[in-house]
């Protein structure tokens, strides 16, 4: 399949080229095409995302290398221009020219553009440009690892990747804790083990899914409470991405007191941030029993337990 050298226009209009939202005349030159790719098994590419990949002037690909091999199975010959986390600012002004003369295409390595890399800055100067935006769904590894992972929720939040220092990661974890529902996060192959043991020391012996490469041939699915899982990965930490599904606490597990207290560095950590904003110690406090379900005053021990220790060192 061959792309014509022109805008996309001529794409049928259920396949959503052409559209304008009003804002600008200037959309009726281009339509950014945010596109979903399949995560490991090509087969999972929509009948749509091929028109569209097949009749846009430019794909924007997070590595022009992954996507010129998926390009090049589906017999697309089209430009590909990269945009990833550290060249964003220079390429987005590159993007929006193009856009003046017809359709581009925002793809990621795999699965959905826009959640957990830079594709919200593009969408976010496409539309203030006055071009019009439009979604081309398909494969997520959030969705897939929720299809599987067997776990009852009617609410799941996304956490993204969690943040590569312990201490952050902890903290961010404690303040999840707190919310119903299950919590999903990504992680590298590299942090996995560490991140699966800061949750189980964090969020307690949850049950929990680890997804590794779904869809592809060797795919693998860890379902265990978490304290059996983090074992597991002490010795055997495959290659490829990883999204974890943890499963809700208990109700009662978020009330005062019955959550994990979070490791004392952490917290330390969240209350002095707390203090230089709140301006405060005691609504730090306050804010804290919140954020982590522990009554006050066991926070507060825990706290001038930890001042003590740092004092003596």
């Amino acid at each position: 399949m061959v792309p014509h050298s022109g805008p996309a226009s001529a794409l049928p209009h259920e396949f959503g080229a052409g559209r304008s939202n009003g804002v600008d005349e200037r959309s009726a030159y281009g339509t950014l095409h945010v596109v979903a790719t399949p995560i490991g098994n090509l087969g999972d590419i929509t009948l749509r995302a091929v028109k569209v990949l097949g009749s846009v002037r430019l794909v924007a690909a997070e590595d022009t290398r992954h996507t010129g091999r998926l390009l090049a199975h589906l017999g697309i010959r089209v430009p590909l221009l990269s945009f990833h986390e550290h060249n964003r600012a220079g390429r987005i002004p590159r993007i929006l020219e193009a856009l003046a003369h017809g359709d581009v295409a925002l793809v990621t390595d795999a699965g959905t553009p826009a959640v957990s890399d830079p594709g919200p800055d593009l969408v976010a100067a496409a539309r203030a440009a006055g071009y019009t935006v439009v979604a081309v769904p398909g494969a997520s590894a959030v969705a897939a690892s929720l299809m599987v992972a067997g776990i009852t929720s009617d609410v799941a939040h996304f956490l993204g990747f969690l943040p590569r220092r312990a201490s952050e990661r902890r903290r961010v974890l404690a303040v999840a804790a707190t919310w119903p529902g299950a919590l999903v996060f990504f992680e590298a192959p590299h942090r996995i083990a560490e991140a699966l043991k800061d949750a189980s020391e964090v969020l307690g012996n949850r049950e929990v899914s680890v997804c590794n490469d779904l869809t592809k041939r060797h795919e693998r699915v860890w379902h265990a409470p978490l304290e059996e899982v983090v074992a597991e990965f002490r010795s055997d930490v495959p290659r490829g991405e990883f999204t974890v599904v943890v499963a809700p606490g208990s109700a009662g597990s978020r009330e005062a007191g019955a959550t994990p207290m979070p490791d004392p560095t952490s917290l330390v950590t969240r209350y002095e941030a707390l203090v230089v904003t709140l301006g405060d110690r005691k609504k730090a406090i306050r804010q804290l029993a919140q954020e982590t379900g522990q009554p006050r005053k066991e926070i507060y021990a825990v706290i001038v337990s930890q001042a003590r220790e740092d004092t003596s060192l």
